[in-house]
């Protein structure tokens, strides 16, 4: 089995993984993760029992047990290439002998559920909803690095996406994958949770069809993303995280979802500007959505 040369896998001085400063042992198998390193303590305010605690620059673990059932919660910082860093260091720590430098003959699979915030981008979403991400449509490229991503993508969506859009062709190809199947029948309730497609864009501003001083390149883009039909479904909402989490955590043998609440509607201009108690009931959902419903095997 090929060894994995130190400059690719960076460990510290105490054999934690680079970024996350983590330990194998340090992690459940089942993680949330979260954009907002201070959301970590709000989750974390659930726990029964606290084992571990780790913090180096925005990336910040609790791990513990919520009635019994043993969980970790990450912050991942804003975008996509955050989460590069973090997807692929959580599967090293899982399926890499960090030591050895050597990939695990057996392979273990963990389940990731990101917990964030996002802006609706069609008239019926309301401020304050729960909007469950079926499947993402990335653009920002990470994906792409990495070989047999054809394997996990929706073809047939990015082409819709390009074609109803008219993508303009000097900006990063887009890519979409599903959220994990099993993750989301868990995660959704009728009457609690929108589902849809969700955009994954690379920046807050002009990525999202923002304009302060600096014109877009693309002029009208919101509309014509809000106009896509796929199989019944629309684009829903923006973020920043979904696409790679789903498309990493796919190549990788995990399963992952994302479940945001929506903080401002950019059709109506409408704005929730005081949402923790919110995220706190979004929280709540999440856990008893997880721990309570029928666990499948992972």
């Amino acid at each position: 089995m090929t060894v994995i040369k130190p400059s690719e896998l960076i460990t510290n001085d105490d054999g934690s993984i680079f970024h996350l400063h983590l330990h194998p042992e340090e992690i459940a198998e089942r993680i949330l993760l979260v954009g907002d390193p201070a959301r970590v303590e709000m989750i974390a305010g659930h726990f029964d029992r606290i084992e571990v605690r780790r913090s180096h620059r925005e990336f910040c673990t609790v791990t513990g047990t919520y009635r019994g059932h043993r969980l970790s919660v990450l912050s991942t910082g804003i975008g996509t290439d955050n989460i590069d860093i973090v997807i692929n260091e959580l599967d090293a720590l899982v399926n890499i002998d960090l030591d050895a430098k050597k990939p695990r003959e057996e392979r273990r699979a963990l389940e990731l559920i990101r917990i964030g915030t996002s802006g609706a981008i069609q008239p019926h979403v309301p401020v304050g909803a729960f909007l469950l991400s079926e499947i993402s449509i990335g653009i920002d490229g990470v994906l792409r690095f990495y070989k047999g991503n054809e394997q996990v993508r929706d073809t047939d969506l990015e082409a819709t996406f390009v074609e109803q859009c008219q993508w303009d062709p000097d900006l990063a190809r887009p890519y979409a994958v599903a959220a994990s199947p099993q993750l989301v029948e868990r995660l959704h309730a009728e009457g609690d949770t929108f589902k849809g497609i969700t955009l994954t864009a690379n920046g807050f501003y002009g990525p999202q069809g923002r304009v302060l001083r600096l014109p877009l390149q693309m002029e009208g883009v919101n509309d014509r993303i809000a106009r896509v039909t796929y199989r019944g479904m629309q684009i829903m909402n923006y973020e920043m995280e979904s696409a790679a989490i789903a498309g990493l955590s796919a190549l990788l043998g995990h399963r992952a979802a994302t479940l945001c609440l929506i903080i401002a509607n950019r059709v109506t201009g409408e704005i929730l500007p005081s949402y923790h108690s919110r995220m706190e009931q979004l929280i709540a959902y999440t856990l008893h959505r997880l721990i309570h419903e029928p666990l499948n095997p992972l």
